[in-house]
């Protein structure tokens, strides 16, 4: 089993503060105008959506793979909505956009491992169908 950490500090208010995420390779600042307005930084949604893009892309190559045909470049965007959900903020759509080159892949097959991937890959099935536990180790000092 592969387990996988990253870090978020936050400090102060949720207007008036200030946060770091740490990624591997990645370190950088956000804040409540980078998730709720226009603000410098990265927020939680774009990380979403860029782990979303990144596994359906990875899922979608296995399966063409899986067909023997080496895809040149799947190339996918996801579009995370934040909206409101029983009265609170809440991821209400994702939406990819994927452009994909393969050599040999007719139109059919194509659509058929596109669907697939969408509802196969590890990060859709977590969204989909709730599938991960979350646990807490929570400690105040």
């Amino acid at each position: 089993m592969t387990v996988r950490k990253v870090k978020s500090v936050w400090n102060g208010t949720l207007k008036g503060g200030t946060g770091e995420m740490n990624i591997t390779g990645y370190t950088g600042p956000f804040t409540f105008a980078s998730r709720f307005e226009n603000g410098k930084g990265t927020n939680p949604e774009e990380l979403v959506g860029a782990a979303q893009a990144g596994c359906y892309s990875m899922f979608l190559s296995a399966l063409i793979s899986g067909e023997e045909l080496t895809p040149e470049s799947i190339e996918t965007e996801a579009a995370v909505t934040l909206g409101e959900l029983d009265g609170g903020p809440a991821i209400t759509n994702i939406k990819l956009t994927s452009v994909v080159k393969c050599e040999g892949l007719s139109q059919e097959k194509f659509e058929e491992l596109a669907q697939a991937a969408k509802v196969k890959c590890p990060i859709s099935r977590l969204y989909a169908g709730g599938t991960a536990t979350i646990e807490l180790d929570a400690t105040l000092v």
